[in-house]
């Protein structure tokens, strides 16, 4: 999802880890981060609402947010909802 975002501005050849930040090593602005919460939506339907969780984010949080932040939010979200 995050490399189908990054393809609207060319950047294939990012490398992508755990540690890289969506601002700062990927350039993304907060309306990338609407369209990757749009796809997120799409995919899991409520299980992950990526919206919520910015919302409990402070400005610098968000700023400094990281793959790995966001996929640990995302499997935690799909685990809580296979234990209901």
């Amino acid at each position: 999802m995050l490399r189908a975002v990054l393809e609207e501005y060319a950047e294939q050849d990012v490398e992508i880890t755990m540690d890289t930040t969506f601002h700062d090593d990927l350039d993304l602005e907060s309306i990338d981060l609407v369209t990757l919460g749009g796809r997120l939506a799409a995919r899991y339907g409520e299980r992950v609402n990526f919206a919520e969780f910015l919302a409990g984010l402070e400005l610098e949080e968000i700023i400094h947010l990281t793959v790995g932040q966001l996929v640990t939010f995302v499997a935690g979200c799909l685990r809580e909802t296979r234990e209901r």
